[in-house]
This record gives structure tokens, sequence and C-alpha cells, in this order.
């Protein structure tokens, strides 16, 4: 039997991270690869508590099917907790961000449409958006955020702009406040709708991040948020608030995805939430992630070789760093695993023209201890690879003719 599979199937690429994962399930391998939060960080006895609550006080409506919407007190809970007017009919609950993603291409995207993204931009949205065969445009970026006059000579057309300005994945580059303000005017100006994507928002380590941009121009913006980052991935409970006039159809799309996210754990994570369960919750994550951060700056300054450069994030998971020139990060990967460490390439971050030179470090699931031995590891397959490139090109010269 010969299957026939759709053009957009051939779109379909799996994750450079998730195979890049099966390598670190090598005993001893130090990952900093992963985008994955801390398990130390799940808070198993408040779900615990509310698993009883929910399973002695509702248990025929949360095992129930549910609203496609959502648990209607959650999308309270989630409309009271963002920093500008939110009407609850306006958030619906997916399964992880991660659908949110794939929601807004079926409704946005048709074949051959422009998307604006960010360079580089998260991998997983990249994921979302190809199958539907759009023309995806990487907008120019800097530490500040997204360069204006490149995004107004893209914009002609664009569906919209998908845009992290907090703590992005894969850089931890923040967009200040200038940068905010004068986006969202000329995104208003130019009628570009912009795709905000926020799940490390929560996750800053000395100041909290500016107002979203969604807060500016309500109308002119989706916006994406998860519970994964502050509570616990394994939910796969994500929340997309959007203008009423794209609702229903995002609704819809939601409807032919999956009916509804699990009602049970939309329940518990009420329940968790309930209280201010959060802003107690949250700072301890806080915590713990900046003294990771701190711990891998400190190794990096430490043991990286000359012409290595990194930024220094001011919240979220990662770390964004690139190597001297003529180095490839593809190419040190195998070196690194040899040395028992693990990284994840920035050239899969891009949607066109990539940086060979550039990488991704996850500083939030390994210990202090880890992580010094981890840079020290990945520091010393720089130097090999870097030898080894000089070797190699010593001989190329002696053995050239005169």
């Amino acid at each position: 039997m010969k299957w026939t599979q759709a053009r957009r199937a051939q779109k379909m690429n799996p994750s450079v991270i998730r195979e890049i994962l099966k390598v670190t399930e090598k005993p001893g391998i130090i990952s900093f690869a992963g985008g994955l939060p801390s398990p130390q960080t799940f808070p198993v006895s408040a779900f615990a508590a509310a698993c009883e609550t929910v399973l002695q006080g509702d248990a025929h409506a949360a095992l129930q099917y549910a609203a496609s919407e959502g648990f209607a007190t959650l999308r309270e809970l989630v409309a009271a907790m963002l920093p500008w007017a939110v009407d609850p009919a306006q958030v619906l609950i997916t399964t992880g961000s991660q659908q949110g993603l794939d929601l807004i291409a079926k409704v946005l995207i048709d074949e051959g449409s422009r998307v604006l993204v960010e360079t580089p931009t998260y991998l997983g949205a990249l994921q979302a958006f190809t199958p539907m065969e759009p023309d995806i445009v990487s907008v120019a970026s800097d530490g500040d955020g997204v360069d204006l006059a490149d995004l107004a000579a893209k914009a002609a057309g664009a569906r919209f702009f998908y845009v992290l300005p907090n703590f992005q994945n894969p850089t931890g580059r923040t967009m200040t406040e200038a940068r905010r303000a004068a986006l969202s005017a000329e995104a208003a100006r130019l009628g570009l709708p912009l795709v905000e994507d926020n799940p490390y928002g929560d996750l800053w380590f000395d100041t909290p991040p500016p107002l979203p941009l969604t807060a500016r121009n309500p109308e002119g913006c989706i916006y994406l948020g998860s519970f994964s980052k502050v509570l616990a991935p394994g939910l796969r409970l994500g929340f997309m608030v959007a203008p009423l006039s794209i609702f229903p159809k995002l609704l819809q799309a939601k409807q032919a995805a999956d009916l509804h996210s699990p009602g049970f754990n939309q329940r518990l994570v009420a329940e968790v939430m309930k209280d201010g369960f959060l802003d107690r919750h949250v700072p301890t994550i806080r915590a713990l992630y900046k003294s990771q951060r701190d711990a891998m700056l400190a190794a990096m300054t430490r043991e990286m070789p000359e012409g290595v450069e990194w930024n220094t994030p001011a919240g979220g998971m990662f770390l964004w760093a690139r190597l001297p020139e003529g180095m490839n990060a593809s190419e040190l990967l195998p070196r690194a695993v040899e040395r028992n460490v693990a990284f994840v390439p920035g050239w899969a971050f891009y949607a066109d023209q990539p940086d060979a030179r550039t990488l991704r470090l996850s500083f939030v699931t390994s210990s202090v201890a880890q992580i010094n031995t981890g840079i020290a590891a990945l520091a010393a397959a720089i130097r090999d690879t870097n030898k080894a490139a000089s070797n190699h090109e010593n001989t190329a010269h002696e053995a050239a003719p005169v």
C-alpha cells in the first residue's frame, strides 16, 4: 500500500533539539541543550492537595468532556493576572502554548503568506508555521530587540510579526522599553498584527521586564502565555489572549485539533492559583535560576578561550554564545559530546542565513557543580577544535606547491 502524503507533510521536520536530547541520554552527559524547566521547581505538594480537592469536590465534571474555550474559572484567573484589561471571553486555554502557535498558523497563514520573525527566533514557531507553506522572513535584531527600519522594509503584505520580547528563546535577550514603544507604534502605523509569545516573562532576576506589547495595542496583538515554566510542563497547559474579532476562528481551530485541553488539569491549575500561590512560588524559581545563571557566567569568564562571546540574560533560561571566527557550532558538538557535555547549535533558530558560530546554553537543569564541570569541558572542546583546525590549516599550507 502506498500512502500519498500531503504537500504540507513534506515541510514537517524533526526538532533539532529533540534529536540532540537523544544524545544526552548517554550516561554521564551534562546537558545544556534542552529548554526544560528545573524539576526542583515543580510544586508537587500543591498539586497533590489540589488533586484531592478537585476529585472530592468536582470529580464528575473534572473527568468529563469540557468547554473548548477552557475552564471558566481558569480563564478568569488568567485575565486577572495580566497587566492590562482583559475580558475572560478573550482567553483561550491551549494544550501548551505550542498549540497556540499551531492554531495561529492554521487560521492566519495561507500558502505563500509572508510571516515575519526575529533573527534568530524560537525553533518551535518555525516548526508550527512551516507546514502552512508561508514565506518566512527574518527581521534583523540586536541586543535591544527588533530593527525597526528593517521591519518597515519587510512588512508589506505580512500576515503578522512573531516576537518574543522577554528573555527570548534562544538568545535570552529582552526588548527594551524604548524599542517596545517604538515597535508598537510602528506596527500600528503599518497595520501589522503582532503575535507576542511570553513563556518566560515571569522569570526575571532583578527587575520585571517592561509592559507587554499587547498591553499597548490589544486589538493589534495575539498574546501567548504558558504554565509550563511557572508550574509544570507535564500539565500541557498554556493560554492565548486574542481580539474578539479573531477569537471565534481560533476557537474553531482548537475544536478541530483536540476538542479541549485537559479539563482535569485546568481545574488543578485553577485550584493551585486561586489563593495567590504563584506570587509565593515564582520568586523561588527566580532565585534558583539566577544562581544558576551566575554560576554559568562565572564559569564562562573563567574557562572560555579568547574569541568566545556571550551575553548576560536578565531572566529566563538561556545564554547565547558565539564561537571565534572560523568555527562551526555543529562541528563542535560531537567533540563536546565526547567530553560529556551537550548544547544546541544556533543555526536551528534562524529562518534564513543562519550564523553557524552561535550556540544556545540552558543553565536551569544543571547544578552549580555540573555547570562548572560542563563549561570547563565545553571550553576544552573549543580549544581542541581550534587546535585541530589550525593544524589542518598549517598542513595544507605546507603541502601547497611553491
